[in-house]
């Protein structure tokens, strides 16, 4: 049986206050802390989406990354078209630490709904579903390390089964301050785009 192609359509990386959308960068900010830089790329792209600023980092960091491969994807109405596959090392651990925090002393025992809300990783997806309209196969995987295998492996088969027609992964890493997205596009091989292979996403990735 012939394996199936598929191409990587588009793909962008987040890092050191940049945006980079197909090698090319689309929004730089001055250097400093996560929380100024995303507020800087939400008002550079007149984002009309004010729960952005209730959000915790990681998953601001997924909604930007989706605002620049899903532009284009936008739905008038909800869709289970593309799925989400997302992965990183330290899962909602920073958020998780901030919970931690305002509950570990008595006499200051304040424990927010807001931050507690974001005490799972997968939130971020659904951040992005909801932004998005997506109603579609979503899967969130730790590891210590942007397994390569793991994420194609998976895109082929959600792709191979018809339970998407497109599939976007993103390893979103945020934890105290430091933070890195790399998240790609799979879908329908076209012969003008890069193909879908391990090769192909290390070398975007590792760029």
């Amino acid at each position: 049986m012939k394996e199936q192609k598929y191409s990587i359509a588009q793909w962008c990386t987040i890092a050191d206050e940049v945006v980079r959308c197909n090698n090319a960068v689309v929004f730089e900010a001055e250097k400093g802390k996560f929380t100024a830089f995303a507020k800087a790329y939400y008002k550079s792209n007149a984002i009309d989406y004010p729960k952005f600023f209730k959000m915790d980092a990681l998953s601001k960091l997924a909604i930007i990354g989706a605002e620049c491969l899903l532009e284009k994807e936008e739905c008038d109405k909800p869709t289970q078209d593309i799925a989400l596959l997302f992965s990183n090392a330290s899962s909602s651990l920073d958020t998780d630490s901030k919970h931690s925090n305002s509950i570990k002393q008595e006499d200051s025992f304040y424990p927010s709904p807001a931050v507690f809300v974001y005490t799972l990783a997968n939130i971020c997806m659904a951040e992005v579903s909801i932004k998005h309209k997506l109603q579609s196969e979503q899967v969130f995987f730790v590891s210590p390390r942007f397994d390569i295998d793991l994420m194609f492996e998976q895109a082929t088969y959600l792709l191979n089964t018809k339970r998407a027609k497109k599939v976007m992964c993103a390893w979103v890493e945020y934890i105290e301050g430091t933070y890195q997205l790399f998240a790609y596009i799979v879908e329908a091989y076209t012969e003008d785009k890069i193909e879908h292979t391990k090769h192909n996403i290390k070398d975007l990735y590792t760029k």
